[in-house]
């Protein structure tokens, strides 16, 4: 059961895996559940990306890794998802209202 702290996947494709499940694809970003932008402050309609709550963050990573489907994981969305450990995570300053 993931935690509720747990980012999901907002991307801008999509494409569908052997058991036809959609997946992320092209620019990923994170974003968490309940919000309408991502963790790097992109807002999710203006931008034109597909909401992936069935992903986690950490799933998308691992399938940049190991498939062979063109995805761009954003680095803002990874630093503020906390992927560096033992680095200071990154956090918006005055977001935009």
């Amino acid at each position: 059961m993931p935690r509720r702290s747990d980012p999901a996947v907002a991307a801008s494709s999509r494409w569908t895996d052997d058991e036809g499940v959609r997946e992320p694809g092209g620019s990923v970003h994170a974003w968490r559940p309940g919000t309408n932008q991502t963790l790097c402050g992109l807002p999710l309609h203006r931008a034109g990306l597909e909401r992936f709550p069935h992903v986690l963050w950490i799933d998308a990573r691992w399938l940049a890794d190991t498939t062979d489907e063109r995805m761009v994981l954003c680095h803002r969305c990874a630093a503020a998802a906390g992927d560096r450990p033992g680095r200071r995570r990154w956090t918006r300053e005055r977001p935009r209202p």
